[in-house]
């Protein structure tokens, strides 16, 4: 009896409602906008700071330390801002975040010493970064598993193209008195209407809403297990996970978007203005590498289901490794338009990881779980790295010059991750599969065929 009712039509997973959320993709462009600042507030700092350390008398070691602290104080804000969606829900925080992180934007640039500063852009990064986390699982529970790499690869495309075109015009600013203030007043109005735009375009799907096994459940049947501290430390006994994890602390691309600028300024003798163009180029290469990434990992997974996206996410990082060695460790005559193209490569190289690496990780994750699993990723571990390599590039640039630090990091480091990721081939499909048995048992229990 019970194998033939679940055999009826009822019990069967409802593809179509899988694949039509209401709202998917107004949210989609809505959240790139969330996503656009925190980038925008990364691209800031790093292409006023020639001019900042010109007003207030600061070194490559000043800017290290203003993105370390600004990524060390997201380390707890991340989970916060995630367990804050789960009570207030996830509109209203994501309003909360982006208006707050402008405001702070604003007040940053009334400062007129390196303390005040660092405090406010550190108090900006804490807010922004809760955006992150909660717009990952929002897309998540917006799109099936076979579109994740689409959906995201739309996502991180626009919102790093953004990030990285507007950094050549807030630089615009570095040419008058002051500028600086202006550019970091052009930021904080930036995030304010990112957040008004999410008070009233955005509606949220509600957890799991994607899930071909729990599509056509009301999120009660969907969500049957609360959040609490033992299921997110639950997620370090998925193997998959806890590599990916590891893996971001060796992600030593981060670093060109931090002192990419200041490289070319001080070890090449680009103008700060001139320099900045290669922000132009390299949004591009990241807006190809993320939209036809993600639309090409549908044909990874159609041709290599349990370890394509495995593969692909380990050529990202052989791509970036060589294409940084010869974009950084030769010296190019002829103007900045050579470095434009390296540039260009390396925006491609890094905008592959988006659209394949949160697929991958949403794959083996409950859906109620994905919110903290991108808040202990991006907001925690990424978080790490960022502060990791900007403390010791930038201490390590003032005696070693940032061509050697960007050898051994953006090179070395890239080679090795490449390697690390390989232990996916063997955790990544029992994980995954894991996951699917989880929701099918779940439908069955909710349709009373267990």
């Amino acid at each position: 009896m019970t194998t033939q009712h679940s055999a009826a039509p009822t019990a069967a997973p409802d593809t179509a409602a899988a694949s039509q959320v209401p709202h998917r993709w107004r949210n989609l462009l809505t959240l790139t906008g969330v996503i656009s600042v925190d980038n925008t507030e990364n691209t800031a700092t790093s292409v006023l700071f020639p001019s900042i350390s010109s007003a207030l008398g600061l070194t490559s070691g000043h800017l290290g330390t203003l993105a370390a602290l600004g990524k060390v104080a997201s380390v707890p804000t991340g989970p916060f801002w995630v367990w804050t969606a789960g009570r207030l829900g996830r509109r209203a925080t994501l309003v909360l975040t982006t208006v707050l992180g402008g405001l702070f934007g604003v007040l940053a640039g009334f400062a007129h010493g390196f303390g005040t500063l660092l405090l406010f852009n550190t108090i900006m990064a804490a807010c922004l970064i809760g955006a992150s986390p909660i717009a990952n699982a929002v897309i998540a529970d917006s799109f099936t598993d076979r579109e994740r790499g689409k959906a995201v690869g739309i996502l991180y495309g626009i919102a790093n193209a953004f990030g990285q075109v507007i950094g050549p015009v807030v630089a615009l600013f570095t040419g008058f008195t002051d500028g600086w203030r202006y550019g970091m007043w052009a930021i904080g109005g930036v995030c304010i209407l990112a957040g008004l735009m999410i008070a009233l375009l955005f509606k949220d799907p509600g957890v799991g809403a994607a899930e071909e096994q729990l599509a056509d459940l009301n999120e009660t049947a969907r969500v049957k297990d609360t959040v609490t501290v033992k299921s997110v430390l639950s997620l370090f006994r998925v193997p998959t996970y806890s590599v990916m994890m590891l893996s971001r602390l060796l992600s030593g691309h981060l670093l060109i978007v931090i002192f990419g600028i200041q490289f070319l300024v001080t070890e090449r003798g680009f103008s700060n203005a001139a320099a900045a163009a290669v922000g132009i180029p390299f949004g591009v290469g990241y807006l190809a590498g993320t939209i036809g990434g993600g639309y090409f990992l549908v044909f990874v997974d159609r041709w290599w289901p349990q370890r394509g996206r495995v593969a692909y996410l380990q050529l990202a990082q052989v791509l970036f490794a060589v294409v940084a060695f010869f974009g950084t460790q030769f010296h190019y005559s002829g103007g900045i338009g050579i470095y434009c193209v390296f540039w260009a490569l390396m925006g491609f190289g890094q905008g592959v990881n988006p659209s394949v690496n949160r697929p991958l990780v949403t794959a083996v994750v409950l859906p109620e779980l994905r919110g903290q699993a991108f808040a202990i990723w991006l907001s925690v571990f990424e978080t790490m790295a960022w502060a990791l390599f900007a403390l010791v590039a930038g201490r390590l640039a003032e005696s070693l010059g940032l061509q050697e630090v960007f050898l051994w990091v953006m090179v070395v480091c890239m080679l090795l991750n490449a390697a690390v990721l390989g232990v996916l081939h063997t955790t990544y499909p029992r994980d995954a599969r894991r996951v699917r048995h989880a929701l099918e048992e779940r439908r069955r229990l909710a349709r009373g065929t267990a």
